[in-house]
């Protein structure tokens, strides 16, 4: 992958730290106080389509609900944008629903709490290309890769209208992490060839179509990273690799990454009754945050654009990047 990596994570900055306590604030209000959220529990569901919704419009936003019906029961996507001057969209989204069973802290108070902060972060700013956060209801089973996920339900209607979504970000369980020798496990044991055993980096994981999008993303968040991370663009068979509202945004013919702790094969808690707040590591977890910030979507103003011009660029750290790239074949050439 291109970019610099590092290997370790670095202490938080004091604006970090106060990230830090409102990332842990969001995941205890959803894991903590309203629990497991699912269609068995609808109520709770419903309250916690509500928290984003309030949560958005405290930013300042104008959120929108996209609503369809499961079983005679509403349920709610949940929207919030700010315009920006092209058409292009580049869309940040996580789940907020929970499996049966779970409070769902990491799986996926996590990724919610991390796209609100991030939403936070950029209202009121004026982006050159619109920038679109998205919490989606129903993507844990039983709806789980069908076309009624939440997400498959708002990727479709995106495509009806025409919506030019050129990147979508899927934020899929992020806060755990694990310094213990043979941590970190793979769903193919190959993988384990090319990538750590250690559980101690964030993952940058898309489809081969959406390599593109996946190298630029991870080569920019490498910039600015505190924390360790892994790219991985691999045929979406291999599991996991689907495993998230990505999948239903390349159903569409929309490129697609998911940023994850790798849920299943790092989580001890995964899809458990004791995925609970308490479990997460919330230093690592705000750099993958803090980090996020920074990358390259929203960054880099003329992303998919005719202005993507060779005057645009900023070729020292580019060459860097290049440089990188060429360890990283080295490297690989020596196995």
């Amino acid at each position: 992958m291109p970019g610099k990596n590092i290997s370790k994570a670095a202490p938080l900055s004091p604006d970090e730290i106060a990230l830090r306590e409102e990332l842990r604030a969001d995941v205890q209000k959803l894991a903590g106080e309203i629990g497991e959220r699912n269609m068995w529990h609808y109520p709770q569901l419903n309250a916690a389509a509500d928290f984003i919704e309030n949560s958005f419009a405290r930013a300042g936003f104008h959120p929108r609900r996209d609503t369809y019906e499961m079983r005679g029961q509403a349920c709610h996507n949940i929207e919030a944008e700010i315009p920006g001057a092209r058409p292009e969209i580049l869309l940040i989204g996580a789940h907020y629903d929970s499996v049966f069973g779970s409070p769902g802290a990491n799986d996926n108070g996590t990724g919610v709490a991390a796209m609100l902060a991030l939403a936070r972060r950029f209202a009121g700013t004026k982006p050159k290309h619109t920038l679109r956060f998205v919490a989606f209801v129903n993507e844990e089973p039983p709806y789980f890769l069908s076309d009624e996920m939440g997400s498959f339900i708002y990727a479709g209607r995106c495509k009806t209208r025409g919506d030019k979504i050129s990147a979508m970000i899927s934020l899929e369980t992020i806060g755990y992490f694990s310094d213990a020798p043979h941590s970190q496990t793979y769903p193919s044991p190959g993988l384990g060839l090319f990538y750590p055993k250690v559980g101690d980096f964030i993952g940058f994981v898309s489809n081969l179509p959406s390599r593109t999008l996946l190298h630029c993303v991870i080569a920019l968040f490498r910039e600015h990273a505190k924390i360790p991370s892994e790219g991985a663009s691999l045929p979406g068979f291999i599991p996991g690799v689907s495993w998230s509202d990505q999948w239903s945004f390349w159903r569409h013919g929309y490129p697609g990454i998911m940023v994850t702790d790798t849920a299943p094969f790092r989580y001890p808690y995964y899809h458990s009754s004791s995925d609970t707040p308490d479990k997460l590591d919330y230093d690592r977890f705000t750099l993958v945050v803090s980090g996020m910030e920074n990358t390259a979507p929203f960054r880099y103003p003329y992303y998919h654009s005719s202005s993507d011009t060779p005057d645009k660029l900023d070729y020292d750290r580019f060459t860097l990047v290049v440089s990188g790239m060429e360890k990283v074949i080295e490297d690989l050439d020596k196995l």
